[in-house]
């Protein structure tokens, strides 16, 4: 049997945190609704679990928010459309690199924040899935924030995140290679230190001509499923 199969042949979530947390997702989704399909290890995860679903005669639509998921949810034959076909997204699934105690998020380890961004503004309803390991106390905890710009701006966006206080270098692949997004843009990450105000350091940001896209996601998780890796699940909703 291969991995990722059943013995059928059907696509099913791999093991661990992501799983866990992907099958409990799964109670959001009802037949004909319209998905947001996010980026990442654990949004992947949900993928293939609606893949599965989707094998089995469940129907519903998604709006994949990269490249790299559109591939996935295609080969697992789960109906894709744009944002043009669609007036607004039920629920969109995602994962995140930060979540603090009031469902404020940090994303863009995968360089997906921009795409990402627009897909959850679309939807009435944003889940996060997560292992307890992105959980922290304060967003920054972690280190670091991603932005992506144009290309143009980068020393630009490098001078003015500097008057911010902000150290911020081009992010690299492994072979050292600037990363490029699916819109054709870079990545700066900038070092975090915590605390800080979120949302006045998101408005500056973006304000810098060149700027597309934060990984700030605030007041926009609306449930956060946190799945062990013993196949525990906590649900945290977002509260007022």
């Amino acid at each position: 049997m291969r991995n990722g199969s059943d013995s059928s042949g059907r696509a099913k979530a791999p093991s661990g945190t992501p799983a866990a947390a992907a099958e409990a997702a799964l109670d959001w989704v009802q037949e004909g609704m319209t998905l947001g399909l996010g980026t990442g290890r654990a949004a992947s995860a949900f993928v293939e679990a609606l893949g599965a679903r989707v094998a089995d005669g469940l129907r519903v639509t998604g709006v994949a928010t990269s490249e790299a998921t559109a591939a996935l949810a295609r080969r697992l034959d789960i109906p894709l459309v744009g944002l043009e076909d669609v007036e607004r997204l039920d629920v969109t699934f995602d994962g995140a690199d930060e979540v603090d105690p009031e469902l404020d998020l940090i994303k863009g380890y995968g360089a997906a924040m921009v795409r990402e961004k627009i897909v959850a503004a679309s939807s009435a309803r944003l889940v996060i899935l997560v292992g307890p390991e992105k959980l922290v106390a304060r967003l920054g905890e972690r280190g670091r924030l991603p932005i992506e710009v144009v290309p143009m701006a980068i020393p630009l966006a490098r001078r003015e995140l500097a008057k911010l206080g902000l150290d911020a270098a081009v992010r690299l692949d492994e072979r050292g290679e600037p990363v490029v997004t699916d819109n054709g843009n870079l990545v700066l990450d900038a070092k975090l230190v915590p605390p800080l105000d979120a949302r006045a350091l998101e408005c500056a940001i973006v304000a810098v001509p060149g700027v597309l896209g934060t990984g700030f996601f605030l007041g926009l998780a609306d449930a956060v499923v946190i799945g062990d890796e013993a196949g525990g699940v906590e649900i945290r909703r977002r509260t007022g």
